[in-house]
């Protein structure tokens, strides 16, 4: 699961350019949006396309628990491995 983490961090910084930032700068438990990373609405976009690329899940902008999958770096790799397992 660490590995998962370290690459979903590459991740958004990659997609999101976030220069300034390095991976072990996010704490796998700290919000993405507002307080924590700051990203916004823009970035979330960016980012599932950027998720939906590299690892081959999906998000639904309609469904309500898409947002928690956003939550943080921990609840991104525990939905990445979910998905992953489900197309296994």
């Amino acid at each position: 699961m660490d590995e998962l983490k370290q690459q979903i961090k590459e991740c958004i910084i990659s997609s999101l350019e976030l220069e300034d930032i390095k991976p072990e700068n996010i704490v796998d438990s700290e919000p993405l949006f507002g307080t924590g990373l700051g990203l916004d609405s823009i970035d979330a976009l960016e980012l599932g396309v950027a998720l939906k690329k590299k690892f081959g899940v999906k998000f639904n902008a309609e469904n309500a628990d898409t947002r928690e999958h956003f939550a943080s770096i921990n609840a991104l790799a525990e939905y990445i491995s979910a998905e992953r397992a489900k197309a296994n």
